[in-house]
């Protein structure tokens, strides 16, 4: 096997590939990727065992052939080495040998007949959808995906598909985040999975904003996401059942505030700085036309923040973590923020103005 390849026509995928492998495996070749030339085509991929990540360019000077590579290390010496000369690389027994202008580097290879193959997936949906929007959708909801939670379904953001929305949803038990799109499921019985952590987060670094579609197929157990022709992730899902999340939306709340979103971000950003480190609690009291936040620490230091706002409901006084707060308004893009309470022991419901398919539910704390 020989290929040879630009740096730069070789740092994109590799790029990409070394995302999904981990630091620390339990068997060898899962820290390796798989390596093939064929047919004109330098074709890459790397696995965890649960998420897989395929890439592929374009070669002018090659011999067929396939083997494994280290990936981390074979990614950390294209992107040391300089743009001028050719990256060449040639396998040897049971090494390659990597050369650039002056440099040179071996390293070990294992065969390709042991690097695992990703199930086939025998989908039982297969849609289109743009870029961008997928790439909303998760922007808009993937920070409040749990990060090893023994109820491992919360490990993930779900995709409930039905006839008239995709919605994306996810939840650590302390925060909900929705985000909704309008989309036509024709003559398909409505589905939902769950799609695991990682492969959410390599999923939205290969997303652009742009027009082009890109496919998703589903079945009972696993995601294929074709982003192009050159590009394609795979995943299995997270077998469980998620939390019904319609009844986590308030129903009918009757204290509504509408506040300017990026002066409520900055007020509660500086209270933060005075807020218990440990538990980050603020304290929002609701009156008149008015928001006061206060917040304060064990070595007896204070904040308060004053802003304007529309509300006319009654006084209200209530808890958060300051963090979920920030993340929710750090992910909505409108002007003015609203925020719906119903009394000072319920979620609060915010969400961007004039917008009902964006919402996002945080819990309150006692401070």
């Amino acid at each position: 096997m020989f290929f040879e390849a630009s740096k730069k026509t070789l740092l994109t995928p590799l790029k990409l590939i070394a995302g999904v492998v981990e630091q620390r495996q339990t068997l060898p070749i899962l820290a390796n990727m798989l390596v093939q030339v064929k047919e004109g085509r330098l074709h890459l991929t790397a696995t965890d065992a649960e998420v897989e990540i395929a890439c592929s360019v374009g070669l002018e000077s090659y011999e067929e052939g396939e083997t494994t590579i280290p990936a981390r290390k074979f990614f950390d010496i294209c992107r040391s080495l300089g743009d001028k000369n050719p990256i060449q690389v040639r396998q040897e027994d049971n090494h390659i040998i990597i050369k650039a202008g002056k440099s040179r580097f071996s390293l070990s290879t294992l065969p390709a007949a042991d690097f695992p193959v990703s199930a086939d997936i025998n989908s039982t949906l297969r849609f289109n959808l743009s870029k961008n929007v997928l790439k909303g959708l998760f922007s808009r909801t993937q920070f409040a995906m749990a990060q090893q939670d023994v109820r491992y379904y919360l490990n993930g953001l779900l995709l409930d598909v039905n006839e008239e929305k995709l919605s994306v949803v996810a939840t650590d038990g302390h925060r909900l985040a929705l985000a909704s799109s309008d989309f036509s499921l024709e003559n398909h019985p409505p589905i939902q999975v769950i799609v695991p952590r990682k492969a959410v987060i390599e999923l939205s670094k290969m997303l652009d904003q742009d027009e082009e579609d890109i496919t998703i197929a589903l079945d009972n157990h696993h995601i294929k996401v074709v982003v192009s022709e050159d590009l394609t992730l795979s995943s299995k899902l997270i077998d469980g059942r998620f939390p019904d999340y319609y009844n986590v939306l308030l129903q009918n709340p009757d204290k509504i505030v509408v506040a300017d979103c990026h002066e409520l971000k900055q007020a509660l950003t500086r209270a933060a700085i005075l807020s218990n480190e440990k538990y980050k609690g603020v304290r929002l009291l609701l009156e008149n036309n008015m928001l006061r936040i206060t917040a304060s620490n064990p070595e007896q230091e204070e904040a308060e923040e004053e802003l304007e706002v529309s509300y006319d409901g009654e006084s209200l006084e209530i808890g958060f973590n300051v963090t979920y707060l920030l993340d929710a308004l750090s992910a909505i893009t409108t002007e003015e923020a609203v925020l719906c309470f119903v009394d000072s022991s319920s979620s609060c419901l915010l969400k961007p103005q004039d917008d009902e398919l964006t919402k996002y539910v945080v819990m309150p704390m006692r401070l």
